[in-house]
């Protein structure tokens, strides 16, 4: 058995994002037993984590520039 919640290095931004948004949608429509809730959250968390991830690489990189610009003056 597989688990769903494992990050996926190879999941963009974009897909993750996407996925995460499908999953507050079935979570807030309801009609879900227990158990699959739980796995939609575990799943939603999971996807959060790395669309957070994206975000603060790109956080750091443009600090990254940014700093290196200020050396520069």
């Amino acid at each position: 058995m597989t688990d769903e919640t494992t990050e996926s290095p190879e999941l963009s931004y974009e897909d993750a994002r996407a996925e995460l948004v499908e999953v507050v949608r079935q979570l807030e429509a309801g009609g879900t037993s227990l158990e699959e809730s739980l796995a939609l959250w575990e799943r939603g968390e999971a996807l959060a984590t790395t669309c957070q991830g994206w975000l603060d690489g790109a956080r750091a990189r443009l600090e990254s520039v940014l700093d290196e610009g200020d050396d520069e003056d």
